[in-house]
């Protein structure tokens, strides 16, 4: 295990649930990130956005490793990406520290 990065995830984690008054899971902060790429006033988003928020936060994170690459955004100020490259197989405890590393580093260098 690897404390140094389980300690960095858990005051992400304090910070986030500082920041929004609550708890907050990964797929919470997935959705947020989404919301904030979108760039747009917060506001009630259906089901397919929510869905779409999630992707768009998804394609953001592994960018950076290479497996996305944005296109640009639609007319209604949606990005669009495309991917690059193959995601690699993994089991859904290697896809969890995939994306919380993918997370730590948006909020470190953002």
């Amino acid at each position: 295990m690897d404390l140094s990065f389980e300690k960095r995830w858990r005051d992400l984690l304090k910070k986030m649930e500082t920041r929004f008054e609550g708890p907050v899971d990964l797929n919470g902060i997935i959705f947020l990130i989404g919301v904030q790429e979108l760039g747009q006033h917060a506001r009630e988003f259906k089901k397919d956005e929510k869905v779409a928020l999630m992707h768009i936060a998804i394609c953001v994170l592994l960018k950076p490793f290479g497996y996305y690459a944005e296109l640009g955004r639609d007319a209604d100020g949606w990005p669009h990406f495309e991917r690059v490259k193959d995601l690699p197989v993994l089991d859904a405890k290697e896809q969890e520290r995939l994306m919380k590393e993918a997370i730590l580093g948006y909020f470190e260098v953002s």
